[in-house]
């Protein structure tokens, strides 16, 4: 089963407690892809500048990644500048540099149109109707948004979320979307806006998904299911942890081309496997050099950390 990504394709530039990088690969398709890239087949749509290189583009080749669907721009790839001096779990954000991304209007490939999963990364919520529109065929879609598009454009994100049918977001993204302080009041209301179920992050203290009775297509509302993250020696860069959570996640569903209570509660285990590599090293470096197996060993890990037998 393929997954099809839009998103962004860029470069980082990070200072964090562990040292300091400059244009290191980045961006949610990358580092979406790359944690996917591990259970399915992966499809990206993006843009990227001339400073996007064939040895950028050889971390996602090397993973099987399809590429044909990212655009070559004249001018510089997305550009973001971050620090983590302050605060590992938010990052102080000191330049955004949109480059060719400003004009980005994702062209799917006919090669893609029988993708059966979307993932809707972190994009203007415009676009992501758009494709959504143009994938009607697909069996499942799932999204992320953030506080941007959620402060400033609410209007045109609500239509997305009617769309979905899993909705990735962390904690404060769930209180600015519904204006709940409790998490499950927040969750309940974010069901409420159109998703058949929410995923809510807590950074570094995990993970918990949220149904509705439309969850599994059987009207059996099931209840909140939690989980946990690694104790890790250190956190390098969580800039990509997010997106390789979601990437982590979804590539198990499709690769198990269905979705189950037991199917999606295993993908969640994934999902934060894959996001504990992610922070291990800046930018791409760690998911560029996992195996399979350092995949499964962690996996088994947190299932006997969360005492799931």
């Amino acid at each position: 089963m393929s997954i099809l990504v839009v998103g962004s394709v860029a470069f980082d530039s990070l200072e964090t407690p562990s040292g300091k990088r400059e244009r290191v690969l980045g961006g949610a398709a990358t580092h979406f892809s790359l944690a996917a890239s591990f259970f399915t087949d992966v499809r990206v749509v993006g843009v990227v500048g001339e400073d996007f290189s064939e040895a950028n583009e050889k971390v996602m080749l090397d993973k099987g990644i399809d590429t044909r669907g990212i655009e070559r721009a004249e001018g510089k790839s997305f550009h973001w500048t971050g620090s983590y001096l302050k605060d590992l779990n938010a990052a102080d954000t000191l330049a955004t540099d949109l480059n060719v991304f400003a004009e980005f209007a994702p062209k799917i490939p006919t090669e893609y149109n029988d993708s059966e999963f979307l993932f809707l990364a972190n994009i203007d919520p415009v676009l992501q109707l758009d494709v959504r529109k143009k994938m009607a065929g697909v069996k499942m879609v799932a999204g992320d948004t953030m506080n941007y598009w959620i402060g400033a454009h609410r209007e045109k994100l609500l239509p997305v979320l009617k769309e979905l049918d899993v909705l990735l977001i962390n904690d404060g993204e769930a209180r600015l979307l519904t204006g709940e302080s409790n998490t499950l009041r927040a969750a309940e209301k974010v069901l409420e806006l159109g998703p058949k179920t929410v995923i809510i992050k807590f950074g570094e203290y995990g993970s918990a998904a949220f149904f509705s009775e439309r969850s599994f297509g059987d009207g059996i509302k099931r209840a909140p299911f939690r989980v946990h993250t690694l104790l890790l020696d250190e956190v390098v860069d969580p800039t990509g942890a997010g997106d390789s959570f979601a990437g982590g996640f979804y590539g198990y569903i499709a690769s198990q081309g269905k979705l189950t209570p037991e199917v999606f509660k295993t993908a969640m285990f994934y999902g934060s496997v894959m996001g504990s590599f992610a922070v291990e090293k800046f930018g791409t470096e760690r998911l560029e050099n996992t195996t399979k197996a350092d995949i499964e060993a962690r996996f088994q890990q947190l299932r006997d950390l969360s005492h799931l037998s």
